[in-house]
């Protein structure tokens, strides 16, 4: 055990060593461990410091509110532990003088100080060359420029951190819309941000029937001058909507030259687009000269929803040390909130790569450069930008200015604009539009979860310039003297509706007299010139004139032009005057009168029903006069023939038979009165009918002309040879012109065989008048094919279109449209008159089926009177006849002889009774009641002596 215990303690002294060793590596290797960790952490950590870029013009109205707001921010993040711990977030500003030369060379220099995110510029031409620069070197660009062509499909690393001009433009074009105005005069500030938001406006107003009649382009800075001149030019205009989208210098200056030449006044219309709200906002309290000049102004500004944060923002911004003496607009809101998106997106950016310092390299494309002094070489390429940019993109949190989240084309989701009235001292809301909700009185930020229709649009009342609250009419007639150019077809037939004379106007007819009386019931003087179209020889064509109306050669037309859908294309009319429409006018013959003439009044049916009643009442008087009237009794075929006698006598209320009864007389003299009714309307429509001059004609209507094959003459100058050809595929040789009234008399008196028509196809205003001229030899045939109207015809989008519309249906609801119409047209009588009036003097059962319901419910009532009463004496008779065989007869025996069902005993004891006379019956009854009464006295006499004669 000795020799084990010594033994083992010799074999330890190595394996301590080999122990010992083991341990002193473990320790080294954990203390190696230790500071590579160590190291890691030093090399990993968060870096002290990020710079951000700020491209602004210090001196301008955005500027002065954009910067304090900005230099807020920081102080705000950096005093936020939460937020970029242990890194301080650094700002660069860069003052572009709001020039894009010097906006270039300052957008290069920012680029040098390495910043990762740049905000700004204002200026949409800064802002178009700092994207190309920040794209080429993949720094994220958070700009405040408002300019609609600034896209990120051509700058991928932009991003607007306000709304686009698109969507403010479309908000003007839905209020020129929404108060019914077509013209607008477009005054603007000659650089990207004013001609690309114009061009924006043009298109909006495009999509709503109206437009851009008039660009002012100024330039930036314009003198009193240049504004003074372009006024002066544009107040001799048509159009009093005025839209300014200009800088506040040139703005303001537009509304003090506006005001000096009384353009400020009632009719007139102003818009300004958000850098009136913005000016204004910024300039608190604005001067009493300033506001003065804008008062009735309408203007757009972006909107910013309530919240507390906002709240709390505005009471500190007065203590804010750089805010100065400016106030708060709506950049201030979007220039704060872009420096917290930065952050917010960078602190994601630099947790996601664990930490580090943010990496820079040369641009290669820069090395190509050569020759030159400047240091492009400076310039370096942000390599994070590609993943900081969908840090931005996707960055999704509530500001001051509402919710920041980017939709696919990296603008920001709901955009809403508050729409303003300035007046007395300030503004008032009248509403707010967004591109979800259109116009409404409620924040839009509350309607996101509605569908609102066109018809829920709403503002609250508009203070118009020169203090009134009725809305203008958007237009005037132009101050430069010249008179609306009419063309009036000079017409060589159908002179009634326009012909032309010596004494002024030049022109008179029904469609001119109608013209000129709605003329008077506008508000306003219209001065006009009328101008015959047309040689005088043949009448024009009136495609031709409606042509040259839409090509400016004239203003408007007046006259007989019928409102086709192809004119309506090109131009506007008004509402239509009169009613018109394709009708066939034919030769007709008059037609002879037959032998069954007679039975013309009466329709088929009507001839039936009477004819029955006649019967019906011969038998219902028959029975009731048969019991008690010896005039209607006799042998059967005699008392057929009263019925029939009697029944059609009183046709002619020649009747023989006195009625007995007091039902008969009853139903006899209503019968009297309905033949009194329908023996004086047959006698009237037999006499119309055979004075009343009837027609026929081979052409019964459309179907039958096309068939036929022969010529149709057509008028001169009419879209109806136009709707043969190309909308009934009649061949064009077949239609024949036609030049007057001659000619077509002419024309349909030759017929097809002798080089004449076989019928005429015009509208139907011509026809009436062509027949009210002539003998009944021609007259229309089959239905009228079209539907249309006349109307005065105007330019594509003329306002003027719209009042005389109204003034026409004024003059149609006072009656003086008929007056017109019957001093021209009226007193002649149409031969289709004559023609229609045969068939419609036929009597139909319709006109009588109250005065057979008469007659009938009394024939009832009186038979129900009548069977009631016999059957009531049937009883009594048939009773005392069974009571008369039990005292008179003793019971016998059955007879072998079969004897009669008691139905049949009884029907034809019925049917006996009501043939037999009712004084008859009344005696058989009488003699039975009295024999009832004697048999019943004599039983009780023979019994009363039966029972004295007994023994007791």
């Amino acid at each position: 055990m000795g020799t084990l215990c010594g033994g083992t303690q010799k074999g330890l002294v190595p394996e301590m060593r080999a122990l010992v060793i083991l341990m002193i590596i473990c320790m080294l290797e954990a203390i190696h461990v230790k500071s590579a960790a160590k190291n890691s952490t030093a090399s990993y950590s968060m870096p002290e410091a990020v710079n951000i870029g700020a491209l602004l013009t210090f001196n301008s109205v955005i500027g002065r509110a954009v910067k304090p707001a900005i230099e807020a921010a920081i102080n705000d993040i950096n005093a936020d532990s939460t937020l970029l711990p242990e890194t301080r977030l650094d700002v660069f500003f860069h003052d572009t003088n709001c020039s894009g030369f010097l906006g270039t060379v300052d957008a290069l220099q920012l680029m040098e100080k390495d910043v990762a995110v740049v905000i700004g510029p204002q200026s949409s031409a800064i802002a178009h060359v700092t994207a190309d620069v920040v794209n080429e070197l993949h720094v994220p660009l958070l700009s405040l420029a408002t300019d609609p062509t600034l896209t990120a499909l051509q700058y991928p690393y932009f991003l607007r951190v306000t709304q686009s001009d698109y969507f403010q433009m479309h908000a003007i074009a839905n209020l020129i819309d929404h108060y019914g105005w077509r013209d607008v005069i477009a005054i603007f500030v000659d650089d990207d941000y004013g001609r690309n938001g114009i061009s924006v406006l043009c298109d909006a107003l495009s999509e709503r029937r109206a437009r851009i009649s008039y660009k002012v382009a100024l330039s930036p800075g314009a003198s009193v001058s240049e504004v003074n001149d372009v006024l002066v030019q544009v107040n001799l205009m048509e159009s009093r909507i005025f839209v300014v989208h200009a800088s506040p210098d040139s703005g303001m200056t537009v509304f003090s030259v506006a005001k000096t030449l009384a353009m400020m006044a009632e009719g007139y219309v102003w818009i300004a687009t958000d850098w009136l709200p913005s000016f204004l906002d910024a300039s608190e309290p604005v001067d009493h000269d300033t506001m003065n000049l804008l008062q009735g102004v309408i203007a757009l500004r972006h909107h910013i929803p309530r919240s507390a944060r906002k709240k709390e923002f505005v009471s500190r911004w007065k203590n804010l040390r750089y805010a100065g003496n400016w106030s708060i607009n709506s950049y201030t809101f979007y220039a704060y909130d872009s420096v917290w998106l930065a952050a917010h997106a960078l602190d994601s950016f630099l947790s996601s790569n664990g930490g580090g310092n943010l990496s820079f390299s040369s641009d290669q494309s820069l090395s190509l450069v050569k020759g030159s002094s400047l240091n492009l070489t400076s310039l370096r390429v942000f390599e994070g930008g590609q993943e900081l940019l969908k840090t931005l993109q996707a960055s999704n949190f509530t500001g001051l200015a509402g919710q920041y989240q980017f939709d696919s084309q990296k603008e920001l989701v709901h955009p809403a604009i508050d729409v303003l009235n300035i007046v007395g001292t300030g503004s008032r809301t009248l509403g707010y539009w967004s591109n979800h909700s259109g116009f409404s009185v409620i924040a839009p930020e509350k309607l996101r979860s509605q569908n609102r229709s066109s018809s829920d649009q709403k503002l609250y009342s508009v203070i118009w310039p020169g203090q009134t609250t009725k809305q203008p009419r958007g237009w005037v007639f132009p101050s430069n003297g010249n008179p609306l150019r009419i063309a009036v077809p000079n017409r060589v037939s159908f002179q009634d509706f326009v012909s032309k004379i010596k004494e002024p106007p030049g022109v008179q007819g029904y469609c001119v007299d109608i013209f000129e009386a709605a003329l008077n019931l506008l508000p306003y003087p219209v001065p006009r010139t009328y101008v015959l179209y047309g040689n005088g020889k043949r009448s024009p064509t009136y495609n031709n004139i409606v042509s040259d109306i839409a090509q400016n050669k004239y203003d408007a037309g007046v006259g007989d032009i019928t409102i086709t859908t192809n004119r309506t294309k090109t131009v506007d009319f008004t509402q239509p005057y009169l009613e018109s429409g394709l009708v066939i006018v034919a030769p007709v013959k008059r037609a002879k009168s037959n032998a069954w003439a007679f039975l013309q009044p009466f329709t088929l049916e009507m001839w039936f029903v009477t004819g029955s009643f006649f019967l019906l009442i011969g038998a219902v008087v028959w029975i009731l006069e048969h019991r008690i009237n010896s005039e209607f009794r006799g042998p059967p075929r005699q008392q057929i023939m009263t019925i029939f006698w009697f029944s059609f006598s009183t046709m002619f209320f020649s009747h023989r038979e006195n009625t007995v009864s007091t039902l008969g007389r009853l139903v006899l003299l209503i019968w009297l009165f309905v033949v009194l009714i329908i023996n004086s309307s047959y006698t009237a429509s037999l006499t119309s009918i055979l004075t009343v001059q009837q027609l026929t004609s081979g052409i019964q209507g459309l179907d039958s002309l096309i068939a036929s094959g022969d010529p149709i003459g057509v008028q001169d100058g009419s879209f109806a040879r136009n709707y043969l050809i190309n909308d009934l595929n009649i061949e064009a040789s077949r239609i024949i012109s036609l030049k007057d009234e001659k000619d077509y008399a002419d024309a349909l008196d030759n017929g097809p065989g002798n080089g004449g028509v076989a019928a005429i196809v015009d509208e139907l205003p011509y026809i009436e008048v062509f027949l009210a001229n002539v003998d009944c030899s021609y007259d229309k045939v089959g239905q009228e094919f079209t539907k249309s109207g006349w109307g005065f015809v105007f330019q594509r989008d003329s306002p003027l279109a719209v009042d005389l519309s109204t003034a026409i249906l004024t003059l149609s609801a006072s009656g003086n449209l008929k007056k017109i119409h019957d001093k021209w047209l009226a007193g002649h009588t149409d031969c289709s008159d004559q023609s229609d009036e045969a068939t419609e003097n036929r009597l139909t059962l319709q006109s009588f089926w109250g005065l057979f319901l008469i007659i009938g419910v009394a024939c009832v009532i009186a038979l129900t009177c009548f069977f009631g009463r016999v059957l009531a004496q049937y009883c009594k008779f048939n009773t005392g006849d069974h009571s008369s065989e039990e005292i008179e007869t003793e019971p016998s025996e059955p007879s072998s002889r079969p004897r009669p069902t008691l139905r049949l005993t009884n029907v034809r004891e019925l049917m006996d009774f009501v043939d037999r006379k009712e004084a008859e019956v009344k005696e058989i009854l009488r003699s039975k009641r009295g024999g009832l009464i004697g048999g019943r006295s004599g039983d009780g006499s023979n019994r009363s002596a039966a029972s004295d004669g007994q023994p007791t």
